[in-house]
Order: C-alpha cells, then sequence, then structure tokens
C-alpha cells in the first residue's frame, strides 16, 4: 500500500558528467526533487537543460561509457537506484516505472510489428498467454486513441505517422500498471486534439490508479494543463520550483519569466497572387494498396493524400494542419517527387512529375526539407559540421576548407546553436538541438523552397520564437517559400499566410490564415481552433 505522505521518488543532489571529443562536461547540477502518488511533476525549460537526461538517470539508461554520476541518490520507494545491480532495475524498468521516450521512432523495434512490442511487454511483466496479451494490446491501443486497432497491431513503425508512434509508445508505458510514468515529451508529436484526449487520459489513470507523472516537456500549455508542480531548468540546474499556478502567476526567476513572455505572435505578410506560383499541384493522389492473401492481391489503399490542389508563391509561408495521420507528411513528401504519386506537380514552371532520379538532381537544392524526426534524418556517424555541409558536397557547392567552417558557424549562429557544437556527434544533443542542425542543413543551401515538417515540435517557446523571427527573416530577405507543416496552431498563425486542414487525406478548409481561425466553417477545424486556445488546469 502506498503511503501518500511519503514520496514514490526522492531524487537528491544529482550531478551528471558527460565525457565528450572535448573533455568532460557537467549537464545536470545538483539536480534535487520529490514526486507523490497521483502528482504530475513537471520539469520544464530549453532544449539541452538536462531534463532528459535527468529522467534516463533515474532508471539507469544512460550509457556507461558516456555518462557518470559523480554524486548523488535516487530512491524509489525508498530504494537507492544509482548503482542497484541489473536484477533490482530489471523488475522496476518497464513494470514499477513506465516511459514515454521522446522519439518513438528510434524507440521502437523497425523489424517487429506493433502487436509483437506491445505483447512483448505484457508477456515478460504479467505472465499473460499470447491470447490475452492481444486482448490488452487492443484495448491499449483504443485507449489511447489509435484508429483502426485491429489493423495498425500487424503495422511496423515505418508504416505509423509520428502521432500515431507515439501513442504507441504510450501504450507500452501504460501497459503493467505503473507507480510512475516518465513522460518525456508525450505529446510533441501530436494534433492538438489528440493532445487534450491524452492528458485527459492521464489525468484519468492518475484518479484512478494513482499514478505519478513526472513530465518532462518546452510546452508551457501542457504543464498548465496537468501538472500539480514545475520544475524549471536550464543548463543543468533547477532554477525554480513550485506550486504550477504560482510559479506562472508569480515567477520569481527571470528566466522563468522569460519563458511565460515566449509566445509566437505577428502575422505573415500576403503576397500578391498575380505572381508565378514557386509550386503548384492539382487533384494530388497518393494511395498506399493495402495487399492480403498468400499472393498479395490489391484489396484496398490507404488514401494518404486525396485529391488535394494548392499553390505557394516566392516570399509565401503555406501552413498545413490536420491530425497525425492525417496525410501532412505525405503531401510534403510527394510534392518533393520522394514518395510515388498521382497528379501535376509544377515547380517553378516545370512539370516535375514527369522527372525522377538524376533529371530531378538540379533540382534539389532549390528545394529542401526538414524532416519530422532530427534523430532519423541525422547521420549517427557524421560530426555537426559534416552534416551542415552535407548538401553543399553532394551538389558540387563545397567551399575552400576555411570558407566551408566559417559558413558552418554562420549557419549554426542563425538557429541558436553555439559554434564549437561543430565538432560534436547527434547522440550528444537532445531533441531540440538536433532538430536546429536539421534546419541549419537546410538552411546552408540557400534554397527556394523548404519543406517544414513539424520543425518547431521539439523547441522550447523561447527558441521557437527565436526561429519563427530567423525564418520569417531569411523569407524576407531571400524570397523564401514554405510549406510549414505543424500541429502546433499558433505557430502557424504567426508564420503562415495562408492555411489548409486536411483530415483524412484530404483538404476541409482552406483560405486566408486569419479568416480561417476567426472563422473556422467545418467543424473539424473548429475541434482543432477550441483544442489549442482551452486551458483547463488540473486542480
Amino acid at each position: 500500500m502506498v503511503d501518500a505522505n511519503k514520496p514514490l521518488l526522492v531524487v537528491d543532489d544529482l550531478s551528471i558528467r558527460f565525457a565528450t571529443r572535448g573533455g568532460d562536461v557537467d549537464v545536470v547540477h545538483n539536480v534535487g526533487f520529490e514526486l507523490y502518488a497521483g502528482e504530475t511533476l513537471a520539469l520544464v525549460g530549453e532544449s539541452g537543460s538536462g531534463k532528459s537526461v535527468t529522467a534516463l538517470s533515474i532508471l539507469q539508461l544512460l550509457n556507461p561509457h558516456q555518462a557518470s554520476y559523480p554524486s548523488g541518490s535516487i530512491k524509489f520507494h525508498g530504494e537507492e537506484i544509482i548503482g542497484a545491480p541489473p536484477v533490482v532495475m530489471e523488475r522496476i524498468r518497464g513494470d514499477q516505472i513506465g516511459m514515454i521516450f521522446q522519439e518513438p521512432m528510434t524507440s521502437l523495434n523497425p523489424l517487429h510489428t506493433i502487436e509483437k512490442q506491445l505483447n512483448e511487454v505484457l508477456l515478460i511483466h504479467k505472465g499473460l498467454n499470447p491470447s490475452a496479451a492481444r486482448e490488452r494490446s487492443l484495448e491499449l491501443l483504443a485507449l489511447v486513441g489509435l484508429d483502426q486497432v485491429a489493423e495498425r497491431m500487424g503495422a511496423y513503425p515505418h508504416q505509423l505517422s509520428g502521432g500515431q508512434r507515439q501513442r504507441v509508445m504510450i501504450a507500452m508505458a501504460l501497459a503493467n500498471d505503473p507507480d510512475i510514468l516518465i513522460a518525456d515529451e508525450p505529446t510533441t508529436a501530436l494534433d492538438v486534439t489528440v493532445q487534450a484526449q491524452i492528458l485527459s487520459l492521464l489525468i484519468e489513470l492518475q484518479q484512478k490508479l494513482g499514478l505519478a507523472v513526472l513530465l518532462i516537456t518546452h510546452d508551457l500549455t501542457v504543464v498548465e494543463n496537468v501538472a500539480h508542480r514545475v520544475c524549471v531548468m536550464r543548463d543543468g540546474k533547477i532554477l525554480e520550483t513550485g506550486e504550477t499556478q504560482h510559479v506562472f502567476t508569480q515567477p520569481s526567476h527571470e528566466y522563468t519569466q522569460e519563458l511565460l513572455d515566449s509566445e509566437p505572435t505577428g502575422n505573415a505578410p500576403q503576397v500578391d497572387t498575380a505572381i508565378e506560383p514557386i509550386l503548384k499541384t492539382e487533384d494530388l493522389k497518393v494511395w498506399f494498396p493495402i495487399k492480403r492473401g498468400i499472393f498479395r492481391r490489391t484489396v484496398g489503399h490507404v488514401k494518404a493524400v486525396d485529391g488535394l490542389s494548392l499553390e505557394l508563391r516566392p516570399g509565401e509561408t503555406l501552413g498545413v494542419v490536420g491530425e497525425s495521420g492525417s496525410g501532412k507528411s505525405t503531401l510534403a513528401q510527394a510534392l518533393l517527387r520522394l514518395v510515388p504519386s498521382e497528379g501535376p506537380i509544377w515547380f517553378d514552371g516545370k512539370p516535375i512529375h514527369e522527372l525522377d532520379g538524376a533529371a530531378l538532381k538540379p533540382l534539389r537544392e532549390d528545394m529542401q526539407v526538414v524532416f519530422q524526426d532530427p534523430f532519423g534524418s541525422l547521420s549517427p556517424r557524421m560530426s555537426i559540421a559534416d552534416i551542415v555541409l552535407e548538401g553543399l558536397k553532394a551538389h558540387n557547392r563545397l567551399p575552400e576548407s576555411d570558407a566551408a567552417d566559417a559558413k558552418v558557424v554562420d549557419v549554426l549562429t542563425n538557429v541558436g546553436l553555439d559554434p564549437e557544437f561543430r565538432f560534436r556527434y547527434p547522440h550528444e544533443f537532445s531533441g531540440g538541438q538536433r532538430q536546429r542542425v536539421a534546419i541549419a542543413r537546410a538552411l546552408i543551401l540557400e534554397p527556394r523552397l523548404i519543406m517544414l515538417d513539424e520543425p518547431t515540435s521539439a523547441l522550447d517557446r523561447a527558441v521557437q520564437v527565436q526561429l519563427i523571427e530567423l525564418l520569417q527573416e531569411l523569407q524576407s530577405r531571400l524570397g523564401l517559400a514554405y510549406l510549414f507543416i505543424s500541429h502546433d496552431l499558433k505557430v502557424v498563425r504567426a508564420m503562415s499566410s495562408r492555411l489548409i486542414v486536411m483530415k483524412g487525406g484530404k483538404a476541409v478548409e482552406s483560405g486566408d490564415v486569419n479568416s480561417v481561425f476567426d472563422n473556422p466553417s467545418h467543424p473539424y477545424t473548429q475541434e482543432l481552433i477550441a483544442a489549442a486556445y482551452t486551458t483547463k488546469t488540473v486542480s
């Protein structure tokens, strides 16, 4: 029986050091907090502040060759975790303490179906038979809002959208009814309506099971919705802690005030519709066949994009919003000719739907993309400098060594990264920092069109504002066109002049961004906007 007056988890004076090529770096400094049953404690702060490292240390999931624990204590139910033998940690991990990882694509096994991965958790920790495990897996996937659960069970991670993969991770973390759930950016990849569902689910589970939640996030709206207490972190230190409403209304530290004041604002300039579009498509379709049986006959299609038309002009930002799985990312990939599609596509007046392979390469430097998953799109074997210069090298535009290094320094500075980071590797950075590297790689080519697929989802509000200002400045100076895909409606409104709302592969509403936000005509658009601008604070 859990004593409500005693903390489930006590972290005291925790310090963590990483070994890097440039020497040892202290990433967490004397961090301490307590977590009680039925409570949500949020760790907030900018990317790279030490939030995820602190969370990973609780389950001893840090690389032992990279990280060390010079001092501190982590106690779960009064039992010391630091230095605990493997048999103890095996009992705790996934059973008593569940974890939702920040990047579901790298956390899920690409070779196993969703069913196998979910069942494995239940078979190992609960001892269920395969039939019972399958039934429980179906219940869990339905619980976290995944549609067509029976079909999704047989899917592989790459066949799901980012938001769908995140929901699978949440289901796996909840499978064994843990005492503590560590949620590392659990709603980052989710649209606002599903985000609201997941947050409501977590609150419901807390009330039902007395579940304690350690929430790691940069999204202050999420914190205000669900957290009872909050710790504000920066540079590996806790700067402020207290009851959520007190911290939000009466912040004592200037950095907390800076975070609270950081809100995407402004309106994108309107572009003359007489200007010829740089990108155009009509009745675009991307249908994926569903094959079944021994002979793999096509029995139907997944209509990822179904008859969508759009125009995008130089200097313009076209926002694309919708729930995960609505076809947003597939649309961008089709326009870049990265997936097969039907329907004409014109770039700079040229019919690129007729081109492939070598014929498309000369156009690639003018058409860049920032992918949704920064870890999956960065080579783990390349330094940050090599990654950023990759595009210049591919298009034979790599300058002499000193000039190339100067370009890397300049572009990393522009996206808010320390230029000294160019000598490090992707695994040494937080999710938000990796996303900024991906953006730098796209910007260094000075393209005419950039597909931005959730570019700010892993960034804290302060950095989001900086990045939006950077993208707007580059757009104004260079006449860049952006296709801006996001589930963050506040960011979309600040960035976009026009908006397309997608659901089930179709555009259910489109038009001037302010008109759509102020007078949405479609029920789904109304639902999205209501979810984005409604705050429900926990008691």
